[in-house]
C-alpha cells in the first residue's frame, strides 16, 4: 500500500496493475533527486538573499550621499550665478578692466589678470565636476533601486518554487516511510577535543546535532547547510557568507590530506557544504525532512575543501 500511495504522489495517477511498483531503492533515489534539486533552489536562494542585502546597503549609501552632492551643488551653482552676474554687469572684459587700470606695471597686470582667469575656470570646473557627481549619484541611487525591486521579485518566486518542491518532497517521504520527516534526537556520544577557534566551532556543531533542517535558516533553532557552517564558526569570530559557493570563495584551498577540524567540505559542485570534525566525520544539515547529522565525509564524493582564515 505504501508503494502504491508513492506511486500516485509522483505521478499523480494510480499505476495499471499490470505494471510492477517502484522498488524501495528507486523510491529512495527519486527522493534523493528531488532532495538535492531542493538544495540547488535553496543555495540560489540564499545567494540572491546575499545580493539583495548588498543592493539594500548601496541604496542606504547612495541616499545618504546625495544630501551633501545636492548642497556641494547648490554652492557651486551660487558661486557660477556671482561670476555670471558681474560679466552682465561689466561688460565682456568685466571688472578686469578696473582692476588692471590702478596697475602701471605691465608685468603686474599680466598676473592679476592670470589669477582672475585661473579663479573664474576653477570655479567653473568646479560646477561642472559637482553636477556630474550629483547626476551620476541620482542614475545610481534610481539603478539600485530598479535592481532591488527586481531582486525582490526574484527572491519571492524563488520562495514559492521552494516552497512547492517541499510539499512535494514531504508526501514523498510520507508515502514512503510513514511521516514526512525525520526524527532529531541530540548527540550523545564523545565530543573530540579540539583547541583553538576551530574547538569552539567544533563543540558548537555538535550542540546542533538533532535539529531540523529549514531552508534558509541558520539557527539557532533550525539550519540549512550553509546556515549551520556560517553560523558555527560566528562563535569563533568569523564570519562566513550564507551560501555554499560563496563560502567556497571564502575558504583557502587544501587537499584531503590537509582536513583538520573545523575546514569545510563541498560537495555536488557547490550545492551542499558540511563540517569536517575529524576522525573522516563531518555534521551537516543534510536535507528537508532530516536533522543535523554526524556522518562519515563520504556521503557523496567530495567536491573540494576549504580553511577558515
Amino acid at each position: 500500500m505504501v508503494v502504491a500511495a508513492l506511486a500516485i504522489v509522483i505521478t499523480g495517477t494510480v499505476a495499471p496493475a499490470a505494471h510492477a511498483a517502484p522498488s524501495t531503492g528507486d523510491i529512495n533515489k527519486k527522493i534523493e533527486k528531488a532532495s538535492n534539486q531542493l538544495e540547488d533552489v535553496v543555495e540560489s536562494y540564499n545567494k540572491m538573499k546575499i545580493s539583495l542585502k548588498k543592493t539594500k546597503d548601496d541604496e542606504t549609501k547612495l541616499a545618504a550621499s546625495l544630501a551633501p552632492a545636492k548642497e556641494a551643488l547648490q554652492a557651486a551653482g551660487a558661486q557660477m550665478n556671482v561670476i555670471a552676474a558681474s560679466a552682465y554687469k561689466t561688460g565682456k572684459v568685466g571688472t578686469m578692466n578696473v582692476v588692471l587700470e590702478g596697475s602701471s606695471n605691465l608685468m603686474d597686470r599680466m598676473s592679476i589678470l592670470e589669477q582672475l582667469s585661473r579663479n573664474r575656470q576653477r570655479d567653473i570646473d568646479t560646477y561642472t565636476a559637482t553636477t556630474q557627481n550629483y547626476n551620476e549619484r541620482q542614475a545610481a541611487l534610481k539603478t539600485t533601486q530598479v535592481k532591488q525591486t527586481a531582486e525582490v521579485n526574484e527572491l519571492a518566486a524563488r520562495k514559492k518554487k521552494i516552497e512547492g518542491q517541499l510539499k512535494d518532497l514531504y508526501a514523498m517521504r510520507k508515502a514512503a516511510y510513514g511521516r514526512a520527516t525525520e526524527k532529531g534526537s541530540s548527540y550523545t556520544g564523545n565530543v573530540p577535543s579540539v583547541s583553538g577557534e576551530a574547538g569552539v566551532v567544533v563543540r558548537f556543531a555538535f550542540a546542533q546535532i538533532g535539529k531540523m533542517y529549514e531552508y534558509g535558516a541558520d539557527g539557532l533553532g533550525t539550519y540549512d547547510c550553509s546556515g549551520l557552517t556560517s553560523r558555527s564558526w560566528s562563535q569563533a569570530g568569523k564570519s562566513l557568507p550564507h551560501n555554499a559557493a560563496a563560502q567556497y570563495s571564502a575558504t583557502r584551498r587544501i587537499s584531503r590530506s590537509q582536513l583538520e577540524p573545523g575546514d569545510l567540505v563541498f560537495y555536488r559542485n557547490l550545492g551542499h557544504v558540511a563540517l569536517y570534525v575529524g576522525g573522516g566525520k563531518i555534521i551537516d544539515a543534510s536535507r528537508a525532512g532530516e536533522p543535523v547529522k554526524h556522518r562519515t565525509i563520504d556521503i557523496m564524493t567530495p567536491y573540494g575543501y576549504g580553511r577558515v582564515t
